[in-house]
């Protein structure tokens, strides 16, 4: 191989000059997203753009970012835009989109080795242990988001039922029948992450909600009696700290006291809500988390921290490492050069080949500090208030479920209404003011606005009420006119 072969630049200055252009563009672009839609339709002509065949050559660096901005960047799902609502994505800023670079630059894998970078991850894993009250020899890993992070948890609980054999042998080696119990509204990576884990869907009893959506403590006492009756292995409760419809928190102290009257673990499914705990006014609403076994959110949720950024806590660290630690050869290590520093964060999860997530999130808390981020998070919560009273006040809107958090559900009322509010939806994103969701409450179709956006204030939510009524108002004539 020669020089010429490298895929560095062959003149950094002109390299350096579109590196600018590109860089102020996206700064543009997030300074000035006020000024674009939300959403819009994606045309088939830009579509087939994405269709074509394999280059073979190279192409120049500036038509590429033209390509970027013209047909990419218009059509994405616009979660960094203030109107956004439609499903808990985080905002993202310019300080975690500097880190993104700087990492992608270093181009770290931490898989292990000894390296700084391993040890940016430490510190914020020792940050969240002093967050959530857990102690010094508890582990934490980052991970691609809370799905992956609940796989972790899960398999960690059924080493823990079985025993490490089970990582030869396998579930269909033991006579145990494992059981676990989350609530009818936890996210459906629970059940998923019972289908990859061996223990089956079937081993997940779905446990009613209360009328604040919260597990019911009653039903779940019950549950766990009949499985023990039944010669099965209750092991595991899954609370939830932020449901995925309506931001309901479960009763975390009492899933505690049950879990440890009866020997079970408690993990806790705090996707987004999990971080709330930075905010001192909402934080006494998870009382219960600091006894949690393990804790899955994502730093990229309320956090902020640019896509993808999930992390999961795990109080018993040993058992953690026990769980996915695999000595072999190739990963030996050292007491010194570059295969020092064990234990490595590929001890505690599947992936060996692993990006440097952990710098966004280390930039986000240096740069804002827990104060301003427990202040904006309060601040969605406070929003999610707001719109409360205003869909009160309209005669036309009706509120479907509790505002615990920051997840407002409510739909427009009228002849065919879940029809009628889906067609809303649709309509409003399509407008490009807003971008909400849907979700079924109490068999009824429901508006679902999500704030979590660190740049939405009042105007976002009045923007969204006001074209809610407009096209409510529109659509449910064109209904009545068509049903005639």
């Amino acid at each position: 191989m020669t020089y010429k072969d490298t895929l560095d630049p062959s003149d950094w200055s002109d390299f350096r000059s579109q590196a600018h252009r590109m860089l102020d563009d996206i700064m543009d672009f997030t300074e000035h997203i006020r000024e674009r839609p939300v959403w819009q339709p994606i045309p088939q002509c830009i579509r087939d753009i994405f269709r074509q065949p394999l280059p073979r050559k190279p192409t120049d660096l500036a038509s590429i970012h033209k390509t970027f901005m013209q047909d990419i960047l218009p059509f994405s799902v616009g979660n960094a835009h203030p109107g956004f609502m439609g499903w808990v994505h985080g905002g993202g800023t310019p300080v975690g989109m500097l880190a993104e670079m700087l990492a992608a630059g270093l181009n770290s894998n931490l898989g292990g080795r000894d390296q700084i970078p391993v040890e940016v991850e430490r510190q914020v894993i020792q940050w969240m242990r002093e967050l959530f009250s857990f102690p010094d020899t508890a582990s934490g890993l980052f991970v691609t988001g809370t799905s992956i992070a609940n796989l972790i948890a899960i398999l960690v609980a059924r080493t823990e039922a079985i025993g490490p054999d089970v990582r030869r042998h396998g579930i269909a080696a033991t006579n145990k029948r494992l059981i676990a119990y989350t609530s009818a509204g936890a996210h459906g990576c629970i059940a998923q992450a019972m289908d990859l884990s061996g223990i089956g869907k079937d081993g997940l009893r779905i446990i009613p909600m209360n009328d604040r959506y919260q597990i019911d403590i009653s039903a779940l006492e019950q549950a766990i009696t009949n499985d023990k009756n039944a010669s099965l292995t209750p092991f595991l409760i899954v609370g939830s700290a932020g449901t995925v419809d309506v931001g309901a928190i479960d009763n975390l102290a009492a899933i505690a006291d049950i879990a440890q009257r009866e020997r079970l673990r408690f993990h806790i499914d705090g996707a987004y809500g999990a971080l709330a705990m930075l905010a001192p006014d909402i934080a006494p609403r998870l009382s219960g988390i600091e006894r949690a076994d393990s804790i899955a959110f994502d730093f990229h949720k309320w956090g902020q921290v640019p896509y993808d950024a999930g992390f999961i806590l795990v109080r018993d660290g040993t058992l953690h490492k026990n769980t996915f630690a695999s000595p072999v050869a190739y990963l030996k290590r050292e007491a010194r050069g570059m295969a020092a520093g064990s234990p490595w964060p590929c001890d505690f999860g599947p992936d060996l080949s692993r990006g440097f997530r952990a710098l966004k999130t280390w930039f986000t808390f240096q740069a804002y500090g827990a104060e301003k981020l427990g202040k904006m998070i309060a601040g969605t919560c406070e929003l999610a208030q707001y719109m409360k009273q205003r869909i009160e006040r309209e005669p036309m809107l009706e509120l479907l479920a509790p505002v615990e958090l920051n997840i407002v559900c409510f739909r427009y009322r009228g002849e065919y209404t879940d029809r009628l509010n889906s067609d809303i939806v649709i309509a409003v994103q399509e407008s490009g003011i807003a971008a909400p969701s849907t979700t079924t409450i109490n068999g009824h179709l429901a508006i679902r606005a999500a704030i979590v956006n660190h740049r939405t204030t009042s105007d976002d939510i009045d923007a969204l009420i006001e074209a809610t009524l407009s096209y409510g108002n529109t659509i449910s004539r064109n209904i009545q006119l068509k049903s005639i």
